[in-house]
């Protein structure tokens, strides 16, 4: 099915939309829940954190896997799917009554979110046709940063007044809205690889590659053996590599990046912008709260201006990447999320709040025309039938890249700050430390903007193909 009417449309946009907006929801929430738990856990700070990588690792383990398996079976059917166990380990995890148990639920939770993330937006690419999937692409991304701007003030409120366990039961709730949508209203299938054969062993070299570095590089400053897991990690991944260049149906097709110099630079693109700008709220928190001495309500509402712009912008941006190149208009983000970290690098222990927003106005500015027009330019360089692969493919650049930011500043905490509460951290040392972060950043964004630029252009090879 690739035309669909209009009630079609809206059925599929609400839909995705619905689950964008969960799953961001959650983690801004959990991220300000995460004490609370601990508390009522019983956990330690090491245990308490792996509520939430638990989650990011199982999502990016398995984007890919099952972005391959939504071509074969149907995108509809894995998102389906996807979308009722995310509900369900939702619902389960208030209920939980040890920190083990809701690990593992969250592990679930973010395998669940794998099917939900690998097929949404190829869903909404097979729906809307190319000269409106930008616009599509653009509500939801606006939706993902709504999310992310009420979970610090919905989710702080329910924490506070209804307790963390509230996050998960209205979460759980929106998911069986996207259940009811995806199942009851949205008609069809999209299959982009009928009859075609599930890779296992590339599968499963892929899982355990992955799942081996990023689980290693989480756990280096902890484990004098983490860098061997990661190095292993790499070698199989390198294995996989190798495997999926000589398999006949592979998981993940290699030639997209060998010969398709827009996909991979897009990708390389997103890879190195969540590198750069994932681990900024939570530095811009710890500035805020531990170096000037904000309250956490106070920091979040000022740290609120940069998702709200993001999503306030977001649509137009995936409307001009529909008349406009898109490596114009997200390179001109990317550049403007550059400049944002080079102001962040001089931070000092009195500047001005205003002065802050105003800089987190120009990084959700930058951030708004970098997302859209990027996943416009993925999307529209690859053939229908490879929708969900490179949906998968796309997440799985954005899930690694904020485990790659995350290690960064982990680094740097280690160096500058040492083994001690980071609310204990020397206000001066931890500026030192804010600083060379920002300044990393600034660095790896500048090479996304030579990334973005060199993508090539996206709407003269799609009018060759309609030719």
């Amino acid at each position: 099915m690739t035309n669909t009417d209009s009630s079609q449309e809206k059925t599929a946009l609400l839909t995705v939309m619905t689950t964008s907006f969960m799953t961001t929801f959650m983690g801004s929430s959990i991220n300000l829940a995460l004490p609370a738990m601990g508390n009522d856990l019983g956990s330690n700070a090491v245990v308490t954190s792996w509520i939430i990588t638990a989650y990011i690792l199982a999502s990016a383990i398995f984007l890919l896997p099952f972005g391959r398996l939504a071509d074969i079976k149907g995108r509809r059917r894995v998102y389906l799917i996807g979308a009722i166990f995310y509900s369900l380990f939702t619902l389960l995890v208030p209920l939980a009554n040890s920190v083990q148990m809701v690990i593992a639920l969250r592990a679930l939770q973010g395998l669940s979110a794998a099917m939900i993330f690998g097929t949404g937006m190829a869903i909404l690419s097979a729906v809307y046709p190319p000269q409106k999937r930008g616009k599509a692409l653009g509500y939801s991304v606006s939706v993902t940063y709504l999310g992310l701007s009420a979970g610090p003030v919905v989710g702080g409120m329910m924490n506070q007044h209804l307790g963390w366990e509230s996050i998960f039961y209205v979460s759980g709730l929106m998911g069986l809205a996207a259940v009811y949508g995806a199942y009851a209203r949205l008609k069809g299938e999209w299959i982009g690889a009928p009859g075609e054969r599930f890779d296992i062993p590339g599968a499963l070299l892929y899982i355990i590659g992955l799942l081996a570095l990023l689980y290693g590089l989480s756990s280096v400053e902890s484990s004098s053996w983490a860098i061997y897991l990661a190095a292993a990690g790499l070698i199989l991944l390198a294995v996989f590599v190798k495997w999926e260049l000589t398999s006949k149906e592979p998981i993940l097709k290699i030639q997209l990046f060998r010969n398709n110099v827009t996909f991979t630079m897009s990708n390389l693109a997103a890879l190195i912008n969540y590198s750069a700008t994932f681990a900024v709220t939570f530095l811009l928190s710890l500035y805020l709260q531990v170096v000037q001495g904000y309250s956490s309500q106070t920091a979040g509402l000022i740290l609120l201006a940069q998702p709200l712009v993001m999503a306030l912008l977001s649509p137009l941006a995936g409307r001009l990447s529909d008349r406009i190149e898109p490596r114009k208009v997200a390179s001109v983000g990317m550049a403007c999320s550059a400049l944002s970290l080079f102001l962040f690098s001089f931070l000092r222990l009195d500047t001005s709040p205003v002065l802050l927003i105003g800089v987190l106005i120009l990084a959700g500015f930058g951030f708004a025309l970098f997302s859209s027009p990027n996943s416009n330019a993925v999307m529209s360089s690859v053939n229908i039938k490879l929708y969900g692969i490179a949906s998968s493919i796309l997440g799985t650049m954005r899930l690694v890249g904020q485990a790659a930011s995350m290690s960064i500043v982990t680094l740097l905490v280690a160096v500058y700050i040492g083994r001690v509460a980071l609310t204990d951290a020397p206000p001066a040392d931890l500026l030192i430390m804010l600083r060379v972060a920002f300044g990393i950043f600034t660095v790896l964004c500048l090479f996304g903007v030579a990334a973005s630029l060199a993508r090539g252009k996206v709407h003269e090879s799609n009018e060759k193909q309609a030719l």
